[in-house]
């Protein structure tokens, strides 16, 4: 028989505040609809000031451990995707060993491999691959993936109405519950500036007005270091890099399934990269037309005319359809979440599997494709089974449940949390982990975070 190798249970924690869509795109003189029916969204959601990219994995991993009962001695590896790290050296999941050994018993985890991987919005579909690797080699093991983001863009910039945070977990083993997932994985990788978090730098005489180089709050070096999390990128080059290169990749699956058939109509659900809830239905008409039985779309022919083809496809009913019934259940968390950049992809897997689950659809046996992004640039196209305990393993989860209690704040509110004005938390936090204190004082310490658990 046939080992297989999946995600046996799955969790995620979302920033608990939000911004409508339609506040925000009032405030910056858009029209509402463009937004909502145009690319799909209602809600952003944000980071409280208790909150970061280890908060969002913490709260995830813990929620994972508990409502699957997870000994962690037996497990061997936590990997995380993400890229909003918040240090150069030392990864989240180092953190996270610290935190989980705090909750749940000293040296719990001291036997664990931790890593993070980083390649933009890839990265966590990077870690999970690596996993499953590590998996069928060792069966008798168990792996976690975690997946942590906040996607921040600056203010009136074309990507802020696409903001959004939190983080996803996913225990691997074998014989899983939810999905195993098949040995193809197709890739395609070409290097570019499409969006990247570059290190940035400011004369110190610019700040300073002095033009000497002496030394400001212990800097002695001309040029201050910047860190920022909002991202340089061209948009419509982006979209294009994500186009071209899944597009490259799903043929490559194709050749490496060795068949001539269209490959998507294999596919029950399409699970696609999100940076906002309707990317994947733009993005995907292109293979739909080319991969078309009988297909008469050449990308060889005029540009402009092979883009008003590609127009007229998106338009017609029956892709309107293979959208509704392939990539919808995916968007429907992406539209009341925004970008989570690593944990997209995996958030509109859980989104589907909850649309499946709410509406009382059995979907074992179903197959489900994946067309990974990120930018940078790389895609990875794979493919997985739904397994027949997928039912059991979501009953806990409540994705749909838990959005719909997501706190609305108001325009101010948003900016003075985006501009780090605000001084104190918007809510409470209650059963989640903080961010509790960054020393400021003890030199050979500073920089440093420290977390707990608040009850």
């Amino acid at each position: 028989m046939k080992m297989k190798t999946g995600i046996d249970a799955l969790s995620f924690d979302v920033a608990k505040l939000h911004l409508p869509i339609k506040t925000l795109a009032e405030a910056r003189n858009i029209e509402p609809e463009k937004l909502e029916k145009g690319l799909g969204l209602l809600k952003m959601t944000l980071p409280d000031m208790h909150q970061d990219s280890v908060v969002f994995a913490a709260n995830a991993l813990t929620r994972l451990i508990q409502d699957n009962s997870i000994n962690l001695s037996e497990i061997a590896r936590i990997y995380v995707g993400t890229e909003s790290a918040i240090d150069n050296a030392k990864p989240i999941g180092s953190f996270l060993i610290d935190l989980m050994e705090q909750k749940f018993g000293e040296n719990t985890l001291a036997e664990c491999d931790v890593v993070d991987f980083t390649f933009a919005c890839i990265g966590g579909v990077d870690a999970l691959q690596n996993c499953l690797d590590f998996i069928k080699l060792n069966p008798d093991k168990k792996a976690i993936v975690v997946t942590t983001d906040f996607a921040k863009y600056d203010l009136n910039s074309t990507g802020e109405y696409t903001q959004g945070a939190g983080a996803t977990a996913m225990l691997i083993t074998v014989n899983p519950r939810i999905i195993a997932f098949e040995n193809h994985w197709a890739t395609n990788t070409k290097g570019v500036f499409d969006f990247f978090k570059p290190h940035r730098t400011v004369s110190k005489e610019a700040i300073t007005g002095n033009t000497n180089n002496e030394a400001w709050f212990d800097n002695l070096e001309a040029e201050i270091e910047i860190h920022k999390d909002q991202p340089v990128f061209d948009g419509q080059y982006s979209n294009q890099c994500y186009m071209d290169r899944t597009r490259n990749a799903y043929f490559s699956f194709k050749k490496l399934k060795q068949t001539s058939d269209t490959l998507y109509q294999s596919w029950n659900s399409i699970i696609m990269h999100l940076p906002y809830s309707f990317q994947g239905r733009r993005m995907l008409s292109e293979i739909y037309a080319l991969d078309a039985e009988n297909s008469i779309i050449s990308g060889e022919e005029n540009p402009a005319e092979y883009q008003t083809k590609l127009k007229e496809t998106s338009k017609t009913p029956e892709y309107k359809n293979f959208v509704e019934e392939k990539l919808m259940p995916a968007e429907l968390a992406s539209s009341l979440i925004g970008n989570l950049y690593t944990g997209s992809i995996f958030m509109g897997f859980l989104s589907t599997l909850a649309h499946f689950y709410d509406s009382e659809k059995e979907i074992a046996g179903n197959t489900f494709g994946f067309l990974a992004y990120g930018s940078g640039s790389k895609s990875k196209v794979f493919e997985g089974i739904i397994q027949d305990e997928w039912k059991s393993a979501l009953a806990n989860v409540n994705l749909f449940e838990t959005l719909n209690k997501s706190f609305e704040i108001d325009f101010n509110t948003y900016e003075s949390l985006h501009k780090k004005e605000q001084k104190q938390s918007v809510q409470s936090p209650k059963n989640e982990w903080i961010l509790d204190r960054i020393e400021k004082e003890i030199p050979n310490l500073i920089g440093a975070r420290y977390y707990k658990w608040i009850a």
